[in-house]
């Protein structure tokens, strides 16, 4: 049942962010009236009518930039409208149909980003501001299909395929927000043809290990050094080391556990002799912080580090290793394990895979089980060879 209280500027300025999401409470004096808090702290006042079975949504404006008598006044004038048989989502959505692609991300933030992760919503938020903040003033209507294709293909020339797919995605769900909020013309990003890609197999060969674990073990910034260790020695993904909680550890049985994956699920990892020890010795000299890797400056957004591009840089120009990705070392593991003769499901489980088709790419990088088969078969042909022959 939607939680009411009297809404005053005092009640609602001590309300706490929820710490996921968004919270809405209404005022139990002036219906369909609504105060909305986020994760972030940011709050905003809306109205929310249920109009012939579907629920109409307004955004009133910010807390606490408006009083609560000024946004009264509106969610009754809205009220009236309605009583009237005038809807004032109507004109609202009509009014989108001319929403600049600024204002539009806006929108795609406000209902969208509540149903993203805070480190995939922030990648979002990255990648507009490089690729798309010159469209912010261009209103909606002023895009057609050429407009994506030709920044796709230039994105895909200037900084790979991969980020022009991305972005491409970005653009269409945005759109997607417009088509939602009454926008009637085709998502422009519909048919642009995006680029193939082949999946990456790179990862620490024999020969490159020694140099990577020299250049990590002489790194300056040793606190990166030892997340750059835990991503090769765990498998797991950089977002999952950087935010890893000491609550989620238990060392005494060498498991950790990680409350949300990508694929939205927990998973348990096993934490290795090595792994362990990096742990306790961090463990011995941890502070009040919850995070293994708490944020160096206070006030961080996430509470723990998530920037090391810097000392990554700095390990690939020590190691003479200018193609190797963060992600290679999750990769690494699974390799090393399937060259160890690991099944691709137990590769796929370390690494916390939903889909089997993702585990698949280690099949080809273990060929000595390949070897072996072939070997056999071969020769049991020559068997039946030699046998037919004696007769």
């Amino acid at each position: 049942m939607a939680k009411k209280i009297n809404f005053t500027m005092g009640s609602l300025s001590r309300i706490k962010p929820p710490s996921e999401g968004r919270q809405y409470l209404y005022d139990a004096k002036t219906s369909g009236l609504a105060f909305c808090i986020t994760a972030a702290g940011s709050a905003s006042f809306y109205w929310l009518k249920k109009v012939s079975g579907r629920t109409e949504r307004l955004r009133l404006g910010g807390f606490p930039e408006l009083s609560v008598d000024t946004v009264r006044d509106l969610a009754t004038k809205h009220n009236a409208a309605i009583a009237n048989g005038v809807n004032p989502a109507d004109s609202k959505r009509k009014q989108r149909g001319e929403l600049t692609m600024g204002e539009l991300f806006d929108l795609y933030v406000e209902f969208h980003g509540p149903h993203k992760k805070a480190t995939s919503l922030a990648t979002d938020k990255a990648t507009w501001k490089r690729y798309v903040t010159g469209w912010s003033g261009r209103k909606l209507s002023s895009f057609e299909h050429s407009d994506i294709q030709t920044l796709h293909a230039r994105i895909g020339k200037a900084n790979g395929k991969y980020a022009a797919n991305r972005l491409l995605a970005l653009l269409s769900t945005t759109f997607n927000v417009a088509t939602d909020h009454g926008w009637k013309r085709p998502n422009p990003c519909k048919g642009v043809k995006k680029f193939a890609e082949k999946s990456r197999d790179r990862f620490l060969q024999p020969e490159e290990i020694p140099r990577f674990m020299k250049a990590v073990d002489s790194l300056e910034n040793q606190t990166a050094a030892d997340a750059f260790r835990l991503l090769l020695w765990t498998g797991a993904r950089k977002g999952n080391v950087l935010a890893m909680q000491w609550a989620d550890i238990d060392l005494s049985s060498a498991t950790w556990r990680i409350p949300d994956t990508k694929a939205n699920e927990s998973q348990r990892v096993h934490l290795t002799a090595e792994a362990v020890a990096i742990l306790q010795r961090l463990k011995a000299s941890a502070k009040e912080s919850p995070f293994v890797f708490p944020a160096r400056t206070a006030g961080s957004v996430f509470g723990h580090l998530s920037d090391v591009t810097k000392p990554w840089e700095a390990v690939r120009v020590a190691a003479d290793l200018p193609k190797l990705r963060m992600h290679d070392l999750r990769r690494s593991l699974g390799s090393w394990m399937a060259a160890g003769g690991a099944s691709l499901p137990i590769i796929g489980k370390t690494l916390g895979h939903r889909n089997q088709a993702t585990t698949a790419i280690y099949s080809r990088l273990n060929i000595d089980p390949v070897r072996a088969a072939v070997d056999k078969a071969v020769k049991a042909m020559m068997l039946a060879n030699a046998k037919g022959g004696a007769k």
